[in-house]
């Protein structure tokens, strides 16, 4: 028998048909190694200052807000046109009112005046006056604390 020649044509496979080698390029390597696992470790840890050890649980503080009273707002009311250029005064007792000086009222419209007097504790007693020196005639008028009045007084 004789032998091939060791110069005859090797048949070719085409580059599809090779088979893969067992070793992957470098790149192809470092994406098919197996995730690394680490290993953890429990430490102790001393309490910081906000974490205090768990201890029998105090009652809680209750903190006791200071009763307040309502403040009765008063209202006097006046409806009456006493000419342009002219301020209506209330004086009276209760309320931070005086026999001796006014206070003057707010013009709400072209006849009505208004006067909000907060800190009324007991009923207010007063009289109205036109520019704080003429009186309006008749009996003082009275109203309750948290009340509202309207009077229409003469002059």
């Amino acid at each position: 028998m004789k032998k091939p020649s060791s110069k005859s044509p090797k048949p070719t496979t085409p580059p599809a048909a090779r088979p893969v080698s067992a070793v992957a390029p470098k790149t192809a390597s470092v994406a098919a190694k197996p995730a690394r696992t680490i290993k953890t470790q429990k430490v102790a840890v001393a309490p910081s200052v906000a974490e205090k050890p768990a201890t029998k649980a105090a009652a809680p503080t209750v903190v006791v807000a200071p009763v307040v009273e309502p403040v009765a707002v008063t209202t006097v009311l006046a409806q009456t046109d006493i000419g342009f250029g002219n301020t209506l005064f209330i004086r009276g007792e209760g309320a931070g009112l005086s026999w001796d000086k006014g206070l003057a009222m707010d013009n709400v419209a072209a006849d009505q005046w208004r006067l909000v007097l907060p800190a009324a504790t007991q009923p207010v007693v007063f009289k109205l006056l036109i520019n704080d020196l003429t009186w309006s005639t008749g009996e003082d008028s009275t109203v309750a604390v948290g009340g509202t009045i309207t009077v229409t007084p003469t002059f």
